[in-house]
């Protein structure tokens, strides 16, 4: 699996050992009874209140799966059915508000056949963008994206227009900050990606009082006139280890959320936004920025991919988890 995945992408990290996950055997072999692919599934349910909840389903059930075989679509094929046998027999996997999901890298073609024949949706995107004073292979700097999914697109910064002020956000912005993040999750949602919840804002709130509390926070807001039309809001290494392990260069960075308001897009408050965020993950010295976007977002794929990211991981879905084909 290691050998595969620095063949098919050399962002792709050293595979680690799978999570113990329950207690499903998942266990895919050939003639001679050498392992051609194995999963494991983990339950996830999301803590009342908490933003994570915002994110997809309230309860997932998460396969993390490696694969050996040279024909990845058979073996892959066996390993999601005998998932789909295990969570027909779990509890609850047939809720409305359930998920089975699989991320799976991005460039690694094969293994999409057996995921659409499985009836799993592609739905979010990791992207990633390596720091050019760290080129991590030939073609590591060709796209972009972010963890809330941006809804921004734009010409060059300088095109942006001489009244427009990017400055860093403080505690004084919260409400600016929450009312812009709140309207990402509003538009995901036209994507099944994002779910407001009733404590969604209060736990928005919560995450962004922390972040503007810190000294010279990574986060900025697009002003006109003094009014905030956009925003732009990122994980320093230190609060992105939960991600770090999805992509071999170290430390890493997050971009969590970005948005432009409808009026003002296309006319470079984006590109400026992402200019400022990248000064100083180029001055921080950090070799790769990752984040989230929707994959039928029709905005993000093409803002993220001129802004320098590219996509790295994949996520299938299937809604609700016992669907599966």
């Amino acid at each position: 699996v290691t050998r595969r995945w620095q063949a098919i992408d050399p962002l792709l990290p050293v595979p680690a050992a799978p999570l113990p996950g329950c207690a499903a055997g998942l266990f895919v072999t050939e003639a001679g009874g050498q392992p051609t692919a194995i999963g494991t599934c983990e339950h996830w349910e999301g803590a009342p209140g908490a933003l994570d909840l915002a994110w997809g389903a309230a309860r997932r059930f998460q396969l993390t799966a490696r694969v050996a075989s040279p024909d990845v679509t058979s073996a892959l094929d066996q390993l999601l059915s005998l998932w789909r046998d295990h969570l027909a027999s779990e509890p609850g996997a047939d809720g409305e508000d359930t998920a089975a999901v699989v991320t799976w890298p991005s460039r690694d073609i094969d293994g999409v056949g057996a995921l659409l024949r499985h009836g799993f949706a592609p739905l979010a995107v990791v992207a990633a963008r390596a720091t050019d004073r760290h080129p991590i292979g030939r073609a590591a700097v060709l796209f972009r994206s972010t963890g809330g999914a941006a809804v921004g697109t734009g010409r060059a910064a300088g095109m942006a227009g001489h009244d427009l002020r990017i400055r860093r956000a403080g505690p004084a912005d919260i409400d600016a900050v929450v009312r812009l993040g709140l309207e990402v999750i509003w538009y995901d949602a036209h994507f099944s990606g994002t779910i407001e919840r009733p404590g969604t804002a209060d736990a928005l709130r919560r995450e962004a009082k922390a972040t503007l509390a810190q000294p010279e926070a990574w986060a900025w807001l697009a002003e006109r006139d003094g009014t905030p039309i956009g925003m732009l809001y990122a994980e320093r290494p230190e609060a992105a280890g939960w991600i770090a392990p999805m992509v071999r260069p170290a430390p890493v960075a997050y971009l969590m959320l970005m948005f432009v308001l409808p009026d003002e897009r296309g006319g470079g408050v984006g590109d400026a936004l992402v200019a400022q965020f990248h000064r100083e993950i180029d001055d921080a010295g950090v070799p790769v920025t990752l984040l989230h976007y929707e994959q039928v977002n029709p905005l993000s794929a093409p803002f993220w991919s001129q802004q320098g990211y590219r996509p790295l991981w994949t996520s299938w879905e299937v809604r609700p988890a016992a669907a599966i084909r």
